[in-house]
């Protein structure tokens, strides 16, 4: 019997999703309406922050920390060498030069070591990622930044629900920022969508405004007298970077699962981790330490595939060909031509080489039950024992 294929990740979308779709679609407000501010407010409220500015996706929430904090040519932003473009990109967006830092090879995590290497006299900012939902242990890194006077920014797109020493990842206690994203194969979805954090209420206004074009309507804001009620001021350069009310009523709607798809990842993953006990070529990345706990975006091994004499093209083609997809997360970014170009050097960043070239992701998302991961790990194993 054919069973059905199984994506490395995939959205839950329920009929009261639908239904609070259909309801927005109704209203007087497609976007720029109350259900922008209600999702904003809610997500804060999750996580612990004081204040949350939504916008179109993860990629524009980061470039909007880069710009609220006034960073720009000349100005140094240490980034993992192992994560998405877009963590790397946002800096380059405001003229700024991303400065790399290797990453423990059997985590993918920055560590406080690696980035104080990276750490020159034009550091403004260190970026560090929660990659697959691990928490960075962010506690001696930041320690680093506040003694240099460095902003520290969080890349929690695959965090949203994790927590760091007891506390939710995004509250504050150890960044001025910290950005989500609403992809959807991450932890909830609007479809596209991202989000900043922040306890500063100084940062939220630059954030706000950076969203919409720079441009201000609140009296108190205004630099000139207004003339009349549609006036407006651009006082600064920005994007139109907006998410849409559709998306927000999604958002508050998945916001109320949230909980239960992340109890369900942490089941899943607790299978997997049980399973591959028995399986010595696999070796699941370990979910981290100091008091932190994953919100597993993704599941993630690591294979000697090298060791195992296998091309891991090759065993990702023969899951795929059993019906189950699987995701390489990431490739370097120092890999990269574009990066490379600006002189970037793939032998400078020997953990992230490492960890990419054993790393792979496997199916993980909440509409999955535990037959799907002992399929998943059965089939791994016969591959791998081919």
């Amino acid at each position: 019997m054919n069973q059905p294929f199984l994506p490395y990740g995939a959205q839950s979308i329920d009929e009261d999703d639908i239904a609070a779709v259909v309801a927005t679609l109704r209203s007087p407000y497609l976007t720029t309406g109350p259900k922008v501010a209600e999702f904003e407010a809610a997500v804060a409220d999750y996580v612990g922050a004081a204040a949350g500015v939504a916008v179109c996706n993860g990629t524009a929430a980061l470039h909007a920390t880069c710009h609220a904090l006034g960073l720009g040519p000349g100005d140094e932003v240490v980034v993992p060498a192992l994560t998405f473009l877009a963590t790397a990109n946002c800096v380059r967006y405001v003229g700024a030069t991303p400065v790399f830092a290797d990453v423990c090879p059997d985590s993918g995590l920055v560590t406080a070591e690696t980035v104080t290497a990276a750490i020159s006299p034009r550091t403004r900012a260190v970026l560090p990622v929660h990659l697959t939902g691990r928490p960075v242990d962010l506690a001696p890194i930041r320690a680093l930044t506040e003694a240099r006077g460095i902003a520290l920014v969080e890349d929690a797109a695959h965090a949203l629900g994790a927590t760091y020493q007891g506390q939710p990842i995004g509250n504050g206690q150890c960044s001025e920022m910290a950005i989500f994203s609403f992809h959807p194969v991450k932890h909830m979805t609007t479809g596209e969508g991202g989000m900043v954090v922040t306890n500063d209420p100084k940062l939220e206004e630059r954030l706000r405004r950076f969203r919409n074009h720079g441009m201000v309507r609140s009296p108190e804001a205004l630099q000139r007298e207004s003339p009349g009620p549609w006036y407006y001021e651009q006082q600064e350069l920005g994007y139109n970077y907006r998410i849409t009310d559709i998306q927000c009523a999604l958002g508050l709607s998945q916001l109320k699962r949230l909980d239960h798809f992340l109890l369900r990842r942490r089941q899943l993953a607790a299978r997997y981790d049980q399973l591959f006990a028995d399986c010595p070529q696999v070796h699941p990345v370990a979910p981290g330490g100091h008091r932190s706990q994953s919100a597993y975006h993704l599941y993630s091994v690591l294979v000697d595939f090298d060791a195992l004499g296998r091309s891991r093209a090759d065993v990702m083609g023969q899951l795929r060909a059993a019906g189950i997809g699987t995701q390489v997360h990431y490739i370097p970014v120092p890999h990269q031509p574009y990066y490379q170009a600006l002189g970037g050097k793939q032998q400078d960043y020997p953990g992230a080489a490492d960890y990419y070239r054993r790393t792979l992701s496997l199916p993980l998302f909440p509409r999955m039950d535990d037959d799907d991961v002992d399929r998943v790990v059965d089939a791994l194993s016969r591959v791998l024992g081919d």
